[in-house]
This record gives structure tokens, sequence and C-alpha cells, in this order.
């Protein structure tokens, strides 16, 4: 079995985030959506659940952090190309997603990211696959 990645968020607002993202132009797995939460499919083998606060708090016990205050994780996901990485991000910006840092462009990588409704940052980013090195 290949090895799935599941990142959970908390959110104040689900239907507002699953809105948001549905702009963005991600889908959701409904098997695994009910009031408390839902499983939004980044790719294949990649996931992002969005819990409720009180949903989410049944898996720590540790205090959650305000990500519009502090950062504790940047989630950052390659493109195929560079206007990949424009077109998520506009969406991105249009859903009522606020820019988060200047467009990095250094000519072999090239990235752009947005803080969602509730302050997580997602960072898009495109790298020439001529420019990796081998090992």
């Amino acid at each position: 079995m290949e090895t799935k990645v599941f990142i959970n968020f908390a959110v104040k607002d689900l239907q507002k985030s699953i809105e948001f993202f549905t702009k963005v132009g991600y889908t959701f797995n409904q098997g695994f959506t009910d009031e408390n939460g839902t499983c939004m499919i980044i790719s294949e083998h990649i996931y992002a659940m969005l819990l409720t606060e009180p949903r989410f708090k049944d898996f720590t016990h540790k205090e959650l952090t305000d990500a519009k205050k502090s950062i504790e994780v940047m989630n950052a996901f390659s493109c195929e190309n560079k206007a990949e990485v424009d077109a998520i991000f506009e969406r991105g910006i249009a859903a009522g997603g606020k820019e988060s840092a200047p467009t990095q462009d250094h000519g072999f990588m090239y990235g752009r990211e947005f803080e969602d409704l509730d302050g997580h940052i997602w960072s898009y980013f495109w790298m020439d696959p001529a420019a990796i090195p081998a090992h």
C-alpha cells in the first residue's frame, strides 16, 4: 500500500472553508465529510482534512494556534509549470485569500503563496527539473 498524507487544519467556519477551496479548484471526498470536517483532495495520495476547531481539539491536548498571528507550518505544493502556480494563486486571491509573500522568481524556481480564510499559508511552486542536482 502506498503512503497517503493527511494534513489536518483547524478551521473556524467549515462551510466557508469548503466554499473557498472549491473556488481555488479543489474537490472533496463526500464519504469523509460531515458537519465537523471534510477531506479535501489535493492529489492521488495527499489530502487536507479541514476540521472545525472543536473537532480538531479532539485529537490533541495542545492549544490551537491562531494562524493569523503565528505560524507553525507552511504547506508547499509543487506544480507542473509557472502557469499552474499563477492560476492556483489567482483563484486563491479571487476566493478571498490574502497574498502572504511577494512572488519568488529565481529563474529555475518560481513560487507564490496565499493565506486562506483562517490564515494558513498555502505555497505553490515550480522548479525546473533540469536544475535539480543529480545524486
